[in-house]
């Protein structure tokens, strides 16, 4: 079977008769509305008085889930450089799924919670605020990156999906490796 057989089975039927400029337009209304509605979660909603003891636990597991997208994300990158792209199919595929799972968490626990705000002192003060400013940023940043890289690969344009992917990739790896730096650093002083 050669590479493009292989590609050809990869690409999915219904997004290669979706017009590129459409899909962009839809990405960006999804990715713009779940933006907002997390700033609105962490910043202008009150977190509940009382929450059930599981959410205490929303911290650590969405560290898990990153780290585990973080995995996920370098096997695929190994496996296109090998060029299994059945394989790196699969990786990205767990990694979208790891980091979907990060976002419910996230939002399950910020809805309890609220914002948390971070009580160190010290030079440890402008290191996590450059970490978390970045991680945000970029944070809003990778999601229509990835839904995107996941849109041009479906529809079977594969020279975009690369082109695109090149900038994905490393914004998505940081975005998840940051989140389990801050997990770290905030509960150090929490």
């Amino acid at each position: 079977m050669t590479s493009q057989d292989i590609r050809s089975q990869i690409s999915i039927e219904a997004f290669r008769n979706i017009n590129a400029a459409r899909a962009m337009v839809v990405i960006m209304i999804v990715s713009s509305f779940a933006f907002l509605f997390l700033v609105w979660l962490l910043y202008f909603r009150e977190g509940a008085e009382t929450w059930p003891a599981y959410v205490n636990q929303l911290p650590t597991l969405n560290a898990i889930f990153n780290s585990i997208a973080t995995i996920f994300l370098i096997l695929g990158f190994i496996a296109i450089k090998n060029r299994k792209f059945k394989t790196h199919m699969r990786y990205m595929i767990a990694a979208f799924v790891m980091s979907c799972l990060f976002l419910v968490s996230y939002v399950v626990y910020h809805n309890f919670v609220g914002h948390t705000p971070f009580p160190g002192q010290g030079w440890i003060r402008p290191f996590y605020f450059s970490i978390l400013i970045s991680h945000i940023v970029l944070s809003a940043a990778v999601v229509p990156l990835i839904l995107s890289s996941f849109y041009f690969s479906f529809a079977g344009k594969f020279d975009t999906h690369r082109r695109l992917s090149k900038i994905t990739l490393p914004v998505w790896l940081y975005v998840s490796v940051t989140g389990v730096a801050i997990y770290f650093i905030l509960n150090a002083y929490v």
